[in-house]
C-alpha cells in the first residue's frame, strides 16, 4: 500500500482545498468586476438612424443649448427626445446651404418629416425598469449638470455612455451631497454650460477652487434652499 499511496498523498487534501479556495476567489473576483454596469454599460455607443446626430457639431461648435432639443428636462421627470419638426426647422431644403450640409446627410430627416414619421433614435442612457423614479427636472433644478451623468456631450460626435449609472454610483453622489455638495452641483443657470462645468470640477479636483469660473458659488446654500437632502432610502427610486 505504501507503494501506491506515498506520504506525498497526505498533502493532496490541502492542495485541493487551496485550489478550490483560489478558484472560488477567481470566480467571485471575476463576477465582481465583469458583471457590473461599470464594465458592461460604460462605452455603450449604439448606431443611430440615418447619419446620426453630431452633438460635437450642434452643441459644441454651434453652441446650441441642450434645452433647445430636450425641451422638457426642467419641467418633466423624463428627458424628451426632440420631434422631427425640431430637426426639420433647421434642416428644411431652403434653410441650410447644401455646400455646408450635404443634402444626403440630412435627407433622412426630410423624409421622416414628409411622411409624418418619427425618427427612431436609439436610446443610450437607460436605468433598469425597476428603477422607476429618476426625475430629470428635480436634478436639473437642484444644480446637477448634464455633465455629471452624461459626460462632455459637447465633444462627442457620437454619444456614448460615460458613467455606469448603477445604484452604488447614484448613492455615492447622494451621500457626498451631504458632505461636499460643491463637488456635485453647480449654479442652476449653468447646468448646460458643459465646458464651464468641466473646468469647474477639474479645478476643484486640483485644489484650485479660486480659479473656478463659478468662484464664489456656495453649493451648501443651494442644498439648504432645497430643504431636503438627496434621499438614500430604497423607496425613493424603487416603488
Amino acid at each position: 500500500m505504501r507503494v501506491l499511496f506515498g506520504k506525498w498523498m497526505n498533502s493532496l487534501p490541502t492542495f485541493g482545498a487551496l485550489a478550490a479556495f483560489g478558484g472560488l476567489c477567481a470566480v467571485v473576483g471575476g463576477f465582481w468586476y465583469y458583471a457590473t454596469p461599470k464594465y458592461w454599460r460604460v462605452g455603450y455607443m449604439p448606431i443611430q438612424p440615418g447619419t446620426g446626430f453630431n452633438h460635437q457639431l450642434h452643441a459644441g461648435k454651434l453652441g446650441i443649448d441642450c434645452r433647445y432639443c430636450h425641451t422638457n428636462v426642467e419641467t418633466s421627470p423624463e428627458a424628451n427626445i426632440p420631434s422631427v419638426s425640431t430637426c426639420y426647422g433647421c434642416h428644411a431644403e431652403t434653410h441650410v446651404s447644401s455646400q455646408i450640409v450635404p443634402d444626403a446627410k440630412v435627407q433622412f430627416v426630410r423624409d421622416a418629416y414628409a411622411k409624418n414619421d418619427s425618427i427612431e433614435w436609439r436610446r443610450v442612457h437607460k436605468v433598469p425598469d425597476y428603477v422607476r423614479n429618476f426625475p430629470h427636472n428635480v436634478h436639473i433644478n437642484a444644480g446637477v449638470s448634464c455633465f455629471s451623468c452624461h459626460g462632455q456631450i459637447m465633444g462627442m460626435p457620437i454619444v456614448a455612455q460615460t458613467q455606469p449609472m448603477s445604484m452604488g454610483w447614484c448613492l455615492d453622489c447622494h451621500r457626498e451631497m451631504g458632505v461636499n455638495p460643491q463637488n456635485r452641483i453647480v449654479p442652476q443657470d449653468k447646468v448646460t454650460s458643459l465646458h464651464e462645468v468641466q473646468q469647474h470640477f477639474t479645478l476643484l479636483a486640483g485644489g484650485k477652487a479660486g480659479e473656478s469660473p463659478f468662484k464664489g458659488f456656495d453649493a451648501s446654500k443651494v442644498v439648504e434652499a432645497l430643504k431636503l437632502a438627496p434621499p438614500e432610502n430604497c423607496g425613493a427610486c424603487h416603488y
